[in-house]
């Protein structure tokens, strides 16, 4: 690629601009190996943010610069990108490949979604336990909770999905597709995370002040709010080097533990596209695993 381009995708034209410019100097990462990336993951990312409000969180100077996020959709959009009205904000819909490059285009590097639909704002479509390690615990920690987690669940009849967040963490999804609300979920995920740090007070906190979270994992509750958003599965993380945050399988979690080793559970940008050319799409049951949010208390 040279520095700008104009590609037709699906019919639909843009400009791709500044493609030689590095985005993450560490690892000599270019504007235009991060399009090629989304380019090439879009199979399996973009059923995972379609009819989702996208919040952009943009590097125009890559990950050493300034950042900013972007909750209404650019008014300069091209007239094919969708839109929807959500909670007073128009937002950008990521429904198609076009859209996906056009905002990666714009320095997107992580694409960042709620939990529910453009559709149904009121409505969450899954339950997600961030587990965030306060130093020196790391995500080797973070599986042994995650692990955990699973069995709480599993005794209550549960799937749960893991994948890494990119960055130092990991995050459990809980996919209901039944309905429920925000109420209802974030009261659930806060018994859930007390309940785990009243059984493990030496490994969990559910308390999100600083002073209580060293050597401990934070269990957050609190993304499960209509106004809050997580990173999308396989989007980039805005890190020193191009990770990518991936689904793991419960195996690998477990791998991870044994191991004592963070860096199994690390994926930069070619390992993340080879990955899902062999694996295929691990978190598609998110997309379709029906259970209901259970009525019970958890202990």
């Amino acid at each position: 690629m040279t520095s700008s381009q104009e590609v037709t995708i699906h019919g639909k034209r843009l400009t791709l601009s500044n493609l030689d410019k590095v985005f993450y100097p560490k690892a000599g990462f270019s504007k235009a190996q991060v399009i090629d990336f989304y380019l090439r993951i879009a199979p399996a990312l973009l059923p995972h943010l379609r009819d989702r409000p996208l919040t952009l969180k943009r590097y125009p100077n890559g990950v050493e610069g300034e950042f900013f996020y972007e909750k209404n959709c650019p008014s300069h959009r091209p007239p094919w990108v969708s839109t929807a009205q959500v909670q007073g904000i128009r937002f950008c819909l990521v429904q198609d490949l076009a859209t996906l490059v056009w905002a990666a285009n714009l320095a997107d590097l992580e694409m960042h979604v709620p939990l529910h639909r453009a559709a149904t704002p009121d409505r969450p479509d899954m339950v997600v336990f961030d587990l965030d390690p306060g130093e020196p615990a790391d995500l080797v920690q973070c599986c042994e909770v995650g692990l955990i987690l699973r069995e709480m669940f599993e005794q209550l009849g549960l799937q749960t999905l893991a994948k890494t967040s990119g960055s130092k963490g990991l995050q459990i999804y809980l996919p209901l597709h039944a309905r429920a609300t925000y109420e209802e979920t974030k009261a659930f995920a806060r018994t859930v995370a007390e309940a785990l740090a009243a059984k493990r007070p030496q490994l969990v906190v559910s308390n999100m002040k600083n002073a209580l979270r060293s050597r401990k994992v934070l269990v957050d509750w609190s993304q499960n709010d209509p106004h809050k958003t997580t990173v999308c599965v396989y989007s980039l993380r805005a890190r020193e080097r191009p990770t990518v945050s991936m689904p793991v399988t419960w195996d690998e979690v477990r791998d991870c533990l044994r191991a004592k080793d963070p860096s199994l559970l690390s994926f930069e940008a070619d390992a993340a596209l080879r990955r899902v050319e062999r694996h295929g799409d691990l978190f598609a049951p998110l997309l379709s695993l029906k259970q209901k949010l259970p009525r019970v208390n958890v202990r």
